[in-house]
């Protein structure tokens, strides 16, 4: 009886419906034009089946129904797929600017056969700069999180440093911000994927490992999750 009690008193988690439909509503709140791609990217699939159907069915009414249903199929998944983009980028707004956004983005948001790590590999305690590492196939990526004027001589020592360890991979230095020559940080993810491939995969595991091998622990707060992150209001439009 206990056990049933409990699982009773115990809150539901929403449905996938209601999570979507949450998803969708912290989205609009920060990106006013989500919902018009997303009702275009449903919509414009529609028409193009429908126009084909009319053109190949010759006046069937089954196979312009099939024709129909395929075109709501392919503008939902589209929808969904603008809506998947464009809540990711929701996200990271709302803790673009804050130490530890780029640990978050290492965490969630890398592909390709990238690895990142949430904790800072060199970080100054009084200003909270810190800079990043990143592998994969385009090689090693130094992000730095902070005005480019004071994190420019931490990337370059641990460009350095890296150099002394690999001297024959290539090290490519990003600074996360929203000055000239900057990569905002919704952006970092796509543009690490960009980057020209020089490593084989086996290559990336034995430089992240090498590298995970040398670097000490620092005393830093772990990243921060851009879906538990509490929105500020100053940016709520």
């Amino acid at each position: 009886m206990a056990r049933t009690k409990d699982s009773a008193s115990s809150p539901k988690e929403p449905g996938r419906l209601k999570q979507m439909w949450q998803v969708f509503q912290m989205t609009r709140r920060y990106d006013s034009t989500a919902q018009w791609l997303m009702l275009l990217g449903f919509l414009a699939p529609i028409a193009v089946t429908l126009g084909l159907a009319l053109w190949l069915s010759e006046g069937n009414g089954f196979t312009i129904a099939l024709w129909v249903v395929a075109g709501v199929l392919a503008g939902l998944l589209i929808a969904m797929i603008i809506l998947g983009r464009r809540a990711e980028r929701a996200a990271y707004s709302q803790i673009d600017g804050q130490p530890g956004a780029v640990g978050a983005v290492l965490r969630s948001g890398l592909r390709g056969g990238w690895v990142g790590n949430e904790m800072p590999v060199a970080v100054n305690g009084r200003t909270q700069d810190a800079v990043y590492r990143a592998v994969g196939r385009g090689g090693v990526v130094l992000i730095s999180e902070g005005p480019a004027s004071r994190t420019q001589r931490m990337l370059d020592d641990e460009q350095r440093k890296v150099a002394r360890v690999l001297p024959t991979v290539d090290v490519t230095l990003i600074s996360v911000g929203h000055e000239e020559g900057d990569v905002e940080l919704h952006r970092l993810a796509a543009t690490l994927r960009k980057l020209k491939k020089t490593l084989t995969k086996p290559e990336v595991m034995a430089v992240s490992n090498r590298l995970n091998s040398l670097q000490s622990s620092l005393p830093i707060p772990k990243g921060i999750d851009p879906l538990k992150v509490r929105p500020q209001r100053g940016k709520l439009r």
